[in-house]
């Protein structure tokens, strides 16, 4: 199995949203993913509760049964329309795949 984890940080204002109406918007979006693509074998979306200087925002964790799914994750069409609108509004990301 291959664990996907991501960290955003969010700007604090963006497409007419503030930070928390935009983390809340991308965590609903998140969250629909596995109903679209049924290679996702979880997703959790997570949101800092502890915010302080140089901490993320939020945290998906994901899995998939191996990298190759991983790849196909990154380019399908449902999960490009998210990370689109991520990078409209986001200030950093982070991002690290292991085997677990």
């Amino acid at each position: 199995m291959i664990k996907h984890i991501v960290l955003w940080k969010f700007k604090d204002f963006a497409e007419g949203k503030s930070k928390q109406e935009n983390i809340i918007k991308v965590k609903s979006m998140l969250e629909a993913l596995p109903e679209k693509i049924d290679y996702i074998r979880q997703m959790e979306v997570k949101i800092n509760v502890n915010i302080k200087d140089g901490m993320y925002d939020a945290m998906l964790i994901s899995a998939f049964d191996s990298i190759e799914d991983v790849n196909s994750y990154r380019i399908h069409p449902e999960h490009k329309k998210i990370s689109e609108f991520v990078a409209l509004i986001r200030e950093s990301r982070a991002s690290v795949d292991y085997e677990e």
